[in-house]
């Protein structure tokens, strides 16, 4: 847990719970301009690699509507409507081959038309409008005709129906978050039944050879790279302590359960650096 009673931890800080989101909002309102670039040369560009890994497991369906907490600029959201979107392009062409192919051997039905697949829907939810407004500004933005929303909002408090959303996808934010089970409560109570969620945040290394290098780079190389790009040294050194902080995988899992998930499973990438969590709600 990263609360206890009136105090929360803010990277290696404790401080008054009610200042947490407060200060995660400057944190991210001082870096939303070089956020994308940074997390490119924290990780080598490893992120992205992640990131995939996150989608392919989501596996988005055409017609699915997704809400992605912690959105930031978008790359999840855009992620899951393209693959979305590609799906749905194989399956007119497989009906399109289908009937072809049927109408060789039957009459025409001159009132049959052809029909593409529903479309699907994001929302991009983030605490911090810097991020949003960064993301707005992404070339892909115009080509998603009004398929993709932007929600300025706490993960604590959704402003979204019960049982509402296929998926929910958080990538680098749940250690963020103030009251992690109240997010994780929230998570389950906007999906529907048979929803997944899915979550990827940095971990713990599984060996302990691998922990003492990402030690060391983490708190030399990332807090410097902050103060060289970003000019924010003191903003990455509180990313990496709330790394630090946050539950080792079992524990993690062991919270997404108690939130009423179920099937709960974790998948470790690149040695624990980051994990991706799983669950549905049945």
């Amino acid at each position: 847990m990263t609360d206890t009673g009136d105090t929360t931890t803010f990277g290696f800080r404790t401080i008054p719970r009610g200042e947490k989101a407060a200060r995660v909002r400057d944190v991210f309102d001082s870096v939303a301009s070089r956020y994308d670039l940074m997390n490119d040369l924290m990780s080598g560009g490893v992120h992205r690699i992640w990131k995939s890994a996150m989608i392919a497991r989501v596996n988005p369906q055409p017609g699915q509507s997704l809400i992605d907490m912690a959105g930031g600029t978008g790359d999840i959201a855009e992620k899951f409507l393209a693959l979305a979107d590609e799906r749905a392009a194989r399956q007119v062409t497989s009906r399109a081959t289908s009937k072809a192919q049927s109408s060789d051997h039957a009459p025409t039905n001159t009132q049959s038309q052809p029909h593409g697949a529903t479309p699907a829907t994001a929302v991009i939810c983030d605490i911090n409008h810097e991020m949003l407004k960064a993301g707005a500004l992404r070339p892909q933005e115009d080509a998603l005709n009004g398929r993709l929303r932007r929600v300025c909002t706490d993960a604590e408090n959704l402003p979204f129906p019960d049982r509402s959303a296929d998926t929910y996808t958080i990538a680098f934010g749940i250690r963020n978050v103030t009251n992690i089970d109240k997010a994780l409560s929230e998570a389950h109570r906007v999906l529907k039944p048979g929803g997944r969620f899915v979550c990827l945040e940095f971990s713990h290394p599984i060996t302990e050879g691998l922990q003492k290098i990402y030690d060391a780079y983490s708190f030399n190389v990332i807090p410097w790279l902050g103060e060289m790009v970003a000019n924010e040294r003191e903003s990455y050194l509180y990313l990496v302590e709330s790394i630090r902080k946050f539950p080792a995988q079992g524990a993690f899992a062991a919270m997404v359960e108690k939130a009423g998930f179920r099937r709960v499973v974790y998948e470790n990438l690149t040695g624990g650096v980051a994990a991706l969590h799983m669950g549905w709600r049945i």
